[in-house]
């Protein structure tokens, strides 16, 4: 589940496309469509868990057999879509809410991101363990944990989904996995899901958090594309609970970088 400081899902605008003005147009919906409508998305997954896949093939046969090998990955826009909510809130004029989430979840009709359950499973098959370190409530476990089993995903058990009980920085449940695993894989679509570095950051200090790292991005770290939520739009809001959409219209546009 997501924790971000938006009060709504998606905010109504008008803006002027072409000379004409469009009213009423949600914020978001493109990035929605994107995910869903787009090859592009599908491309990147791909890509994602191909690298992930030659990643893997690269470990030793002897590190399999000895090591207690693990791969920790977030679940939501990361191994399972949920755009569908995204959408089905847009098209009924609702907003995200803990309730509208619940409700979501409670279908667990989330589906599968391309290439995400080949790839675990073929993690499985060489004997590598799968974590699910999540920000979805402890609430949400069974309902998810049914979605997984669902989607034929491997460990899908309780024992092996970490979600979110008293602190959104998921750093202490992956040092809990290491304890007794080596975990040679990261996998996420929020920087927050690898270090706790980035963790409440603004922008420009996410850059440079990310260019420490940076031959880490296709190695030990796998990201996946989400452009509808994350801790990127915390940053852009400079982590502001409270702000009017015409305040959060007013600090979108002093980010973008004209020439």
């Amino acid at each position: 589940m997501r924790k971000i400081f938006t009060l709504s899902v998606f905010v109504l605008v008008t803006y002027v496309s072409f000379g004409q003005t469009v009213p009423q147009v949600y914020v978001k919906e493109y990035a929605v469509l994107w995910q869903q409508d787009a090859a592009e998305y599908r491309a990147l997954c791909y890509q994602a868990f191909n690298l992930a896949t030659l990643r893997i093939n690269e470990i030793p046969a002897k590190k399999l057999k000895k090591s207690k090998l693990a791969i920790i990955t977030d679940l939501d826009e990361t191994i399972i879509d949920n755009s569908y909510n995204e959408a089905q809130l847009m098209k009924d004029g609702k907003f995200y809410t803990a309730a509208t989430w619940k409700a979501w979840a409670d279908k667990s009709m989330a589906t599968a991101l391309p290439g995400a359950v080949e790839f675990l499973q073929a993690a499985k098959q060489k004997g590598i363990t799968i974590f699910y370190v999540s920000n979805r409530s402890t609430d949400d476990l069974n309902s998810t944990l049914i979605n997984l089993k669902k989607l034929n995903l491997p460990d899908a058990k309780l024992e092996n989904m970490l979600f979110l009980s008293t602190t959104s920085s998921k750093e202490e449940r992956r040092q809990a996995v290491m304890k007794d695993y080596e975990v040679i894989m990261l996998m996420g679509d929020n920087l927050n899901d690898f270090m706790s570095t980035f963790e409440k950051k603004p922008s420009d200090e996410r850059f440079a958090e990310t260019d420490k790292v940076k031959e880490e991005w296709g190695k030990k770290f796998i990201v996946l594309p989400n452009p509808s939520y994350g801790e990127w739009e915390n940053a852009l809001y400079q982590y502001k609970r409270d702000l009017t959409p015409e305040q959060r219209e007013t600090m979108r546009r002093e980010k973008l970088k004209g020439y």
